[in-house]
């Protein structure tokens, strides 16, 4: 933009009255003032002539370098082009603006003050009265004047949910005399500190999950995503900072939630500190785009923190393989248009460059890769069934376990089999199959059977598309297994929603599974009323707990049925 660009709305306004306007960047106000008395007169002279507010920001070296018609909301400056210094910093820019009614600033204006982490905003009241003009200047026109600034964590009042302070009405000549250097030194120590304190644990994402409630869901079925994406985030490596939540009739299709809320989501982002907000819903590129604008920091859906925990979790060459295509094939349709975006957001020696060449040559580079991977997926698709036909061929029956994520699984076959199968307490804790032999009693024979038991990577409901596709060569052991054990866990309270979510994705495979058995996992922690309920429900079930060994042996001759069972069907 020329140095002379005026902001806002220039509707009306006479040629001289611009030239007006532009002529404040060539003023100058000295660093460790908030403004002059001489330079808050001109603007009143100015907005008092077009008869509208006006705004003029102005960096630490008391240079003007945005000058706007309009309230401070309707001239800010666009999050991408502030100064990024992160939560320990203002921006170092002050807003000088003048306002025609006698009276504090606005809501609307602070909260902008707080988006564009002002150093402060100082509000020029104006008069309509007693207007003189002395060897040509204009003087008399600002009534009293309001400063206003953002406030650190420590002092914010939790029953207020405003972030900032204002000081009662002064005079001109006292606004003059304050000491604008010593109050933004000392906020910025005092964020400093916060920021420190924060930083002990640097490497992990400060993240806000938001959550949208459309009118086809249920209240716990919402409550139950956002408390799935928490665990996400925090498998993933994330904090999660705070949780915000909207209910609307249908996603909004330029930045999902309402305007309201996407400047709700930039002020958390701004007092906590946050730099990373996550949707639980997945999002279209344009609408990826379009909240990053607005927020100035990276957002990501559901679909990309799960991609981003497969790709710490793979450790086959197998898993990996499969990671990347997943994530390739995610990233793909959202290069499109990103232009400029994209050296934004790709930072360093070798990712800058703006336009559109450098993403036609993205976009061809991911689909070759992608059809080297598909290629090397499809060996693998070979390469196990090569395996499976060998175990047919020796007649050896196989159930594969499957179940909603963090259902217990891994630790099941551990329990079973002696394995060391990885388990821990947290969402796809394990993506690569793991085959066990293990010896289940016979109901034809005295003589114990031989079965294996395959470990499979954990579902989750709505699970991506892109997963499936890639996961096709793990997921083949399930519709190749001669049964399923269904495990679930009996403590979650969204244990029926898993039950249906797996389900559903068994039923849309494309070769119908085996019979089913579904085991109850984690007994001794649920209710009582919950065990009778799904007693009631699932009478042909059975009921274990797989860190305590409750009913493993019970398990086990219900294995060897459905073994013969499948045999024979």
């Amino acid at each position: 933009m020329p140095i002379d660009t005026i902001y806002g709305s220039l509707q009306g306004l006479k040629p001289n009255q611009i030239k007006q306007l532009q002529r404040l960047y060539h003023q100058k106000v000295p660093g460790d003032l908030f403004v002059t008395p001489e330079f808050a007169q001109r603007l009143a002279a100015i907005s008092t002539e077009i008869d509208q507010p006006i705004c003029a920001y102005i960096n630490r070296r008391g240079q003007v370098i945005r000058v706007g018609v309009g309230t401070p909301r309707q001239t800010q400056i666009p999050a991408l082009e502030l100064p990024r210094y992160g939560a320990e910093r203002l921006c170092g820019i002050r807003c000088i603006a003048t306002k025609l009614q006698a009276e504090p600033p606005k809501e609307a204006s602070l909260t902008a003050m707080v988006l564009q982490r002002l150093d402060a905003l100082v509000v020029l009241t104006l008069t309509g009265e007693g207007f003189e003009r002395r060897g040509g200047g204009a003087t008399g026109y600002v009534k009293e004047a309001y400063i206003a600034h953002l406030l650190p964590q420590s002092e914010l009042n939790p029953d207020n949910r405003y972030y900032w302070t204002v000081s009662s009405p002064l005079s001109l000549d006292i606004l003059a005399n304050q000491d604008f250097l010593d109050m933004v030194e000392g906020l910025e120590a005092e964020f400093q500190r916060e920021y420190i304190a924060q930083e002990v644990d640097a490497d992990r994402d400060r993240v806000i999950i938001v959550g949208l409630r459309t009118d086809n869901m249920s209240e716990e079925e919402s409550e139950t995503g956002l408390s799935e994406l928490g665990r996400l985030v925090d498998t993933a490596g994330g904090e999660v900072l705070d949780t915000i939540r909207q209910k609307r009739s249908r996603p909004d299709s330029q930045t999902v939630v309402g305007t309201g809320k996407v400047q709700e989501i930039a002020l958390k982002i701004q007092t906590l500190g946050a730099n990373l907000v996550a949707f639980d819903r997945d999002l279209s590129p344009s609408q990826v785009r379009n909240l990053e604008t607005q927020l100035g920091v990276r957002v990501v859906d559901r679909t990309e923190v799960i991609l981003d925990i497969f790709a710490q979790r793979a450790q086959s060459r197998a898993g990996k393989l499969q990671v990347e295509l997943a994530q390739l094939e995610y990233m793909r349709p959202r290069l499109t248009g990103r232009g400029q975006a994209m050296s934004r957001l790709g930072g360093g020696i070798g990712t800058r460059g703006p336009g559109e060449t450098k993403l036609e040559t993205e976009r061809r580079a991911i689909g070759q890769r992608i059809a080297r991977l598909q290629q090397e997926v499809n060996q693998l698709q070979a390469h196990r069934s090569r395996l499976r036909k060998q175990r047919q061929k020796n007649e050896v029956p196989s159930i594969a376990i499957v179940g909603y994520t963090n259902a217990g699984k891994s630790t099941l076959v551990n329990a079973l089999t002696n394995a060391e199968v990885y388990a821990a307490d947290q969402l796809f804790a394990t993506l690569d199959p793991t085959t066990r032999k293990l010896l289940v009693p016979d109901p034809d024979r005295a003589e114990a059977l031989t079965i294996l038991l395959t470990d499979t990577v954990g579902f989750i409901q709505e699970l991506p598309p892109s997963l499936v596709d890639a996961f096709r060569a793990t997921l083949e052991e399930v519709t190749e297994a001669d049964a399923l054990l269904h495990v679930v866990d009996l403590s979650h309270p969204a244990w029926h929603t898993q039950l249906r979510s797996v389900m559903t994705i068994l039923e849309e495979m494309p070769i119908t599974p085996g019979p089913i058995l579904i085991a109850f996992n984690k007994i001794d922690r649920a209710s009582g009323k919950t065990l009778e309920k799904a007693k009631e429900e699932f009478p042909l079930a059975v009921f274990i707990s797989a860190t305590q060994r409750f009913g493993l042996e019970n398990l086990r001759e219900k294995l060897g049925q459905l073994v013969r069972y499948a045999v024979v069907q």
